[in-house]
């Protein structure tokens, strides 16, 4: 460790020890901008002292609380840290318990406090507190990240008490903040309707997201949120902090204000159908609530959530990706090998590293050539696949491709030879009349044998098939019915079922640590960064139109950087090859078209499209994300992303809005160059035949590009417009 580090580390420890003499400690969590001030008094109460901008001087975080003068807080909790419920509070409780005597009280006092620098970058304050009558304990934890201003909450919850403890509720974080209007964005949608944003104006009262699906949770409401304090935040100007849940279960997410007008924010696993009976000596754990705060909008924000994802969070999130072509609006389940290997041909043809095939590759009893059979019975269909899907990999590589595969193993359908061994797998009332979602029931991964199960569906491809490159893993049913042949307490389900896939996800890492997995739920509804630790990246939505991925893409990428969307060009909407081409070269690009079908300039399009994205890919995946025009507000959508050296950039630019007339009447102004470096601007993607009107041989200043701006020239005849930014 260099001094300079060792400094670091010291002053997180020193900061943890200012003296209060009126109000007892206080104990700062810094980041490189912002600081979260914990306070704990005299009675050994833990509040919420201050978030906001760090302050120069630390020992000044001590008079913070004492500039306020907002009413009268009868419980002494108004600004818990992790407020416990049947004592003194009155608001709206982070942990809810019933002790082994049958008593609902709880009292969390704090007795220890420690700070440990992980490195140079990460710290973890840890808070022990203790009931002062029972022997029950929660510890609360805080991971700072300084460079990226993120910070992750969760807590882990104990006891020694003669029986079990019921847990009602049990929030991962407890935030409280200070303003003078709160402003929420949330998002909510449905299949193929995914990531719609909702601006609102928090009042007195709860504002609660959450779920209750059980499975592929974020379909009608997402864990990801933004806020904006004082009012709305811009792009560029504006407090606001984004938050989201590391879970891939039920979650909650309660956003209160309180009677001094303050805003308290709760978040954790939905409790919902959930009380949980915890054992003495064994340690329940929430998963981490994370958090960015920016004074300078949302874009700000935005950054530094993608360099935390790609640091920290996304699996191999600095690395590389492949760029597919998928068979699914090729084939969908008609297919057989013959025809899989002049695919292969179509592969290698386009130019792209991998060939993905999709769903109906399998079972024999009930052949799985429709969604109505076949799922849970993972042995390649002898009609369609008389040699295996050993013959597949062999083929594609002999083309000069890779080859991957869809499998969906924590789903069944009632028609198919697991649901007649197994049913004691599936999760199902047993006197309750079946329900399902797309003819399919989800197992119970809660029991280890399912566990054991999942994992070898993927395992034994692997071990058949060494060469296999890649797993689309899908999950497309929600619970109904929620009812585990194995749990004693149903309560658990919901809960022990996500610690169960997530079990199989960390076995399935240790073995196959580097291999490319696509999270896909229907669409998004699965991603969050509990998820996203064991995949490479995630399927948005099963909507591909262009037009509508724009937006859809727009408000995923607020959250989740573009290397780990999986961007498609397919047959979905009348744009042309090159407008869904542009648009899906936002992301990780792939392909789910008839190559064959595609006439000559088509092809040519497209082969050149994709010698463009391997030449830009490392800007757009690692690059630092500038969103410059807004498709909500205005007929045309611009972002652009710039390389860490402000070398390079790329600009996408599409008319969202063809009426008549629509076009780029004033020139839009970058961000994120150098303004004393000069570059050049070329337009690239485009179709044969065609002319660009971007004069790539004039320079610009990084000032006049960032001042004054460029003009894509969009407009009927020209609605999508890619340009590369060089510095010369």
């Amino acid at each position: 460790m260099t001094i300079g580090k060792c400094v670091n580390s010291l002053m997180v420890v020193l900061l943890a020890l200012i003296p209060v003499q009126s109000q007892g400690e206080i104990i700062p969590v810094e980041t490189r901008s912002n600081a979260l001030v914990l306070e704990v008094n005299n009675q050994k109460d833990v509040t919420v002292a201050y978030l906001g901008k760090k302050l120069s001087d630390p020992s000044e975080y001590a008079q913070i609380a004492r500039q306020y003068r907002q009413a009268g807080d009868y419980t002494g909790l108004y600004q818990s840290a992790y407020t416990p419920a049947g004592s003194r509070n009155l608001l709206e409780p982070a942990i809810a318990v019933t002790h082994a005597d049958g008593n609902t009280s709880l009292d969390l006092r704090c007795v220890s406090h420690t700070i440990k620098a992980v490195d140079d970058n990460v710290s973890l304050l840890t808070i022990q507190l203790k009931d002062p009558v029972y022997p029950f304990e929660v510890t609360l934890f805080y991971k700072s990240y300084a460079k990226e201003d993120v910070i992750e909450q969760w807590s882990e919850i104990r006891h020694q008490e003669t029986g079990n403890v019921t847990l009602h509720q049990f929030a991962s974080a407890n935030l409280n903040l200070k303003a003078d209007a709160f402003w929420l964005t949330h998002f909510h949608g449905d299949w193929a309707k995914e990531m719609q944003p909702e601006e609102t104006r928090l009042t007195h009262g709860i504002k609660t997201l959450d779920t209750k699906l059980g499975t592929r949770t974020n379909l009608f409401q997402p864990s990801v949120f933004m806020l904006s304090l004082d009012q709305p935040a811009s792009e560029d100007h504006g407090t606001v902090l984004f938050g989201g849940l590391a879970w891939s279960g039920n979650f909650r997410i309660d956003l209160e204000m309180d009677p001094q007008d303050n805003l308290r924010i709760l978040a954790g696993m939905n409790h919902y159908a959930s009380d949980y009976s915890l054992p003495a000596n064994q340690t329940f754990s929430t998963p981490p609530f994370w958090f960015v705060v920016s004074h300078h909008g949302q874009g700000e924000a935005s950054r530094k959530l993608h360099a935390w994802a790609r640091d920290y969070k996304l699996l191999d999130g600095n690395g590389q990706r492949l760029t597919l072509l998928n068979n699914w609006e090729a084939t969908y389940f008609n297919f057989d090998e013959k025809k899989l290997f002049e695919l292969f041909k179509d592969t290698r043809k386009l130019g792209v590293d991998l060939f993905l095939l999709d769903d109906g590759w399998f079972a024999n009893k009930y052949p799985r050539n429709n969604d109505k059979a076949g799922l849970g019975d993972w042995q390649p269909n002898r009609k369609k696949l008389p040699n295996g899907v050993a013959s597949l990999v062999k083929e594609a590589t002999t083309n000069g491709v890779k080859f991957g595969i869809w499998v969906e193993p924590e789903m069944v359908n009632p028609k198919s030879e697991l649901y007649e061994t197994h049913p004691d797998w599936v999760i199902r009332q047993p006197n309750r009349p079946e329900h399902y979602f797309r003819n399919q029931l989800v197992l119970d991964l809660s029991n280890p044998e399912v566990q054991d199960f999942v994992f070898n569906v993927v395992n034994r491809l692997f071990g058949e098939n060494p060469d296999l490159a890649y797993i689309k893993f899908d999950c497309n049913a929600v619970i109904y019915n929620a009812y585990s042949a194995h749990l004693n307490k149903q309560s658990h389900l919901y809960i022990e079922y996500v610690r169960g896939l997530y079990h199989v996800l960390k076995r399935l890492r240790d073995e196959y640590p580097v291999v490319p997995m696509m999270l896909c739920s229907g669409g998004g509804g699965r991603v969050d960064y509990a998820a996203l630790q064991y995949f490479t990246e995630f399927w948005p939505s099963d909507n591909t139109d262009p037009l509508e991925r724009i937006f859809m893409q727009w408000e995923y990428a607020y959250f989740y950087p573009a290397i780990s969307m999986s961007c498609h060009v397919t047959n979905w909407g009348r744009q042309s090859i090159k407008f869904k081409t542009d648009v899906a070269m936002q992301g990780k690009l792939g392909f789910d078209i008839v190559i064959s079908e595609l006439g000559d300039k088509d092809l040519a399009f497209c082969q050149d499209a994709v010698k463009n994205y391997n030449d830009l890919k490392d800007v757009i995946w690692h690059g630092d994300q500038y969103r410059l025009v807004d498709p909500k507000h205005h007929a045309m959508a611009a972002a652009m992303t710039v390389n860490d050296t402000k070398t390079r950039a790329v600009m996408f630019n599409y008319l969202v809005n063809t009426r008549y007339d629509q076009k780029s009447r004033t020139p839009i102004t970058l961000k994120g160059l150098d303004p004393a470096k000069k570059y050049t601007v070329k337009e690239i993607n485009l179709y044969p035949g065609t002319r660009s009107r971007i004069t790539s041989s004039q320079p610009y200043s990084g000032d006049f590009l960032m001042t004054v701006g460029l003009n894509p020239q969009l407009d009927s005849s020209r609605q999508s417009v890619v340009l590369v930014v060089t510095a010369l």
